[in-house]
């Protein structure tokens, strides 16, 4: 069965970076475009960042754009997001998610990020 698991999370101060991985497994991971998604407590699903299949093409919502990194390695099955210069507005809830259509058919359960100082 298809699972995504996320891990790296934590606290950290303003200005401060993390790096979030994601572990996927029960699907061929280099066929789909994975994306990071969030959630701010309180606030609904945003979009982070999306990456192809090969990983040569990525995108990025304005509010990371500058400071978030997505990666992947085909070969390991894990997505990445290499996050620098938090901002407490950064706080949430981080899924890695796989594509399907506009949307998305799997989620992991999540890893926290929380930047306060």
């Amino acid at each position: 069965q298809v699972q995504l698991v996320e891990s790296g999370g934590g606290l950290v101060q303003p200005g401060g970076s993390l790096r979030l991985s994601c572990a996927a497994s029960g699907f061929t991971f280099s066929s789909y475009y994975m994306r990071w998604v969030r959630q701010a407590p309180g606030k609904g699903l945003e979009w982070v960042a999306e990456i192809n299949r090969s990983g040569g093409t990525t995108s990025y919502a304005d509010s990371v754009k500058g400071r978030f990194t997505i990666s992947r390695d085909n070969a390991k099955n894990t997505l990445f997001l290499q996050m620098n210069g938090l901002k407490p507005a950064d706080t949430a809830l981080y899924y890695c998610a796989r594509k399907y259509g506009s949307g998305y058919d799997y989620w992991g359960q999540g890893t926290q990020v929380t930047v306060s100082s």
